[in-house]
């Protein structure tokens, strides 16, 4: 089949698909991955047709408007603002779909790529096949991914009230950008309130180890828990001065919040090189679309803009970091105790699953941030040795896991 893969985002939000992929194209697909300019190297890198989406998600991530959205932590805020990019860039991203999905016998997306890829699907008449990273069908076995992890506490109807609902989040706040798009660009008829129908059902993918999260029972047949989409770690060459950092002295804390933003990134950087004096650890600090600051810092700590996570990882003693899906995916699958500082979104409900599973402490909201409760996190995670027990013994099942094999394994087996 030609399959068009559709992924919007941050890398973590992008680079599960390009593992995804490669996988399909393993099993004889013709693939192309539409994303960002900002990810081409990564796309063809690895040796996937790219296609360009325009737009800039660091932009939007990066503007005074989000800055302040996130440290609010406000979900209403954050979507308003979400909202206003999604309303610039639907256009430009229902032209750029049309060409990308030109001859494509199959549509792939997640969340990201979603909203774009149900009105393709209709345009083109090509079916549709969504891929998550984070569970995204209802169930009453727990929250929906944006809900708080106390809404379990009201029951089994509670959790699966609470997936419609974030369905209906994500698409109410997309809806009048996709109506725009839908009849400028597509020359098709707004979509139902509710949101578009399928072209016809097809399985859905969750690219989500079962080791982490327990397949539902009420899930139907359709629904695929097939582990987790991860790139094939490749020989990485260290800087020599990051090399040598490791070897002065036992491992450090890996700390890094990946694209999320906050407004002091001086403040927020303080706060951390004092909880890790505190506590006694050294650290590699990845400086990320935050800005995390390299000034001051004491020669115990390692600031760099980015490490492959699969290869820094394992040679760390803890990660800290947002609990994005993909970020978590690859510190659970290095075996180390994982620390959560959530900023918004679905990372308060990865930061709950990794204490849920002992292998990570009571996650740090971004808004508690401080040196206390960092350093309390910290030293709970290097110390606890059943902690650490656990952690090397979940990443050891994840790491015999290929969810990458087994997605396409489904895929191959649709009959279009």
């Amino acid at each position: 089949m030609n399959i068009t893969l559709i992924a919007l985002g941050s890398r973590g939000d992008v680079q599960p698909y390009v593992a995804l992929g490669l996988g399909l194209r393993r099993a004889g697909h013709a693939v192309r991955l539409a994303s960002h300019d900002t990810f081409h190297a990564l796309v063809t890198g690895a040796g996937l047709e790219f296609a360009p989406m325009r737009g800039n998600v660091q932009e939007v991530v990066n503007s005074p408007e989000m800055r302040a959205a996130l440290a609010s932590g406000n979900m209403l805020a954050i979507n308003r603002v979400s909202a206003r990019a999604t309303q610039q860039g639907a256009l430009l991203w229902a032209e750029d779909g049309l060409i990308a999905a030109r001859d494509a016998d199959l549509l792939m997306a997640g969340i990201g790529g979603m909203n774009v890829a149900q009105a393709l699907s209709e345009k083109l008449r090509v079916p549709l096949v969504e891929a998550h990273v984070v569970p995204f069908h209802p169930t009453r076995a727990f929250a929906g991914a944006i809900f708080p992890p106390g809404t379990a506490r009201l029951g089994g109807w509670a959790n699966r009230l609470s997936h419609v609902l974030t369905r209906q989040v994500m698409w109410q706040m997309f809806r009048a950008a996709d109506t725009r798009a839908r009849r400028e660009v597509l020359g098709l008829s707004p979509a139902p309130l509710l949101g578009p129908r399928p072209l016809r059902p097809l399985p859905t993918l969750h690219g989500i180890s079962p080791a982490v999260l327990p397949r539902p029972a009420d899930w139907d047949a359709a629904q695929h828990l097939t582990g987790y989409w991860f790139l094939p770690q490749e020989a990485w060459t260290p800087p020599p001065a990051l090399e040598a950092f490791l070897n002065a002295g036992p491992p450090p804390v890996s700390i890094g919040f990946g694209s999320m933003t906050t407004p002091d990134p001086q403040v927020t950087t303080r706060a951390v090189v004092a909880a890790l004096a505190r506590s006694g650890q050294r650290a590699v600090l990845l400086s990320g679309w935050g800005g995390l600051s390299a000034a001051d810092v004491p020669d115990t700590v390692f600031v760099t803009d980015s490490v492959p996570h699969d290869w820094l990882f394992p040679r760390v003693a803890a990660a800290v970091h947002h609990g994005g899906a993909g970020t978590t995916a690859a510190g659970l699958a290095a075996g180390v105790p994982n620390v959560v500082v959530p900023f918004f979104g679905d990372q308060p409900f990865w930061g709950d699953r990794v204490q849920r599973l002992g292998v990570g402490p009571a996650p740090v909201p971004r808004r508690a941030l401080n040196e206390r409760t960092l350093a309390d996190a910290l030293t709970r995670a290097v110390t606890d040795a059943g902690m650490r027990d656990r952690a090397a013994a979940l990443g050891a099942r994840i790491r015999a896991e290929d969810g990458v094999t087994r997605a396409a394994e489904v895929v191959s087996g649709l009959r279009l």
